[in-house]
């Protein structure tokens, strides 16, 4: 597989003509182009950040197989019937002591107008939020460690995620640390321009941003162990 040398302005137009055309009889006659502009690119894009998650011993996984996601929506549940996404993403699982997915990850999203970097517990399993609520209830210092650190705010600056409107029940409702226990999602987020997306450095950027939250990659781990 040829290295990531970047995407091309041809792959954003791409996917800004699919938005106006979202229908099989415009895409079809296309997949070709998708596939050369946003499908193999992305698959390189994955081969290449794996590598530099290994030089950086970021304990996250990019496979090219099984990182990228389908461009065809599941449309069995949804009112919006469009068959295919108007982005393509791609998720980088925690690869360290435990089981996968269940302890988050990265995630590339590359949309016209919306290209980003995002990691953490997004809709995570109940227990790990209740676990995540004890720990920032009974072990504050543990978790402001990891979210404190310099490296991940200056990159990412916060956790964030939706929230409650109030403290859950169990809790001080006049808590010290009631932005953390209200948060339904745990996760970070660093938006990326145009110039970056095109550049043959993406791999390095990528890794690089997440390098500067492994505390919190371990962090997520040790709560959901």
């Amino acid at each position: 597989m040829a290295a990531f040398t970047g995407f091309t302005p041809d792959a954003i137009q791409f996917l800004v003509d699919l938005a106006a055309n979202n229908e099989r009889a415009w895409f079809q006659p296309r997949k070709a182009d998708y596939e050369r502009l946003l499908k193999e690119p992305l698959e390189a894009l994955c081969v290449d950040v794996d590598a530099e998650f290994a030089k950086r011993g970021v304990p996250l996984q990019a496979d090219p197989k099984r990182s990228p996601f389908r461009i065809y929506r599941d449309t069995r549940f949804s009112k919006d019937k469009s068959p295919y996404k108007t982005h393509v993403a791609a998720d980088f699982p925690w690869r360290g002591d435990g089981e996968g997915h269940r302890w988050g990850g990265g995630y590339f999203h590359l949309q016209p107008g919306e290209v980003y970097l995002g990691g953490g517990m997004w809709h995570p399993e109940p227990s790990w939020l209740a676990a995540w609520r004890q720990t920032v209830d009974t072990s504050p210092k543990t978790i402001h460690a990891a979210i404190d650190d310099p490296a991940f705010v200056k990159r990412f600056k916060d956790v964030h995620g939706d929230s409650l409107k109030r403290v859950p029940p169990g809790f001080d409702k006049d808590h010290p640390e009631g932005t953390l226990l209200k948060l339904k999602d745990v996760t970070f987020g660093l938006r990326l321009d145009d110039k970056e997306v095109q550049s043959a450095k993406l791999p390095t950027t990528i890794a690089s941003a997440f390098a500067d939250a492994v505390p919190v990659f371990r962090l997520f781990a040790s709560i959901g162990a």
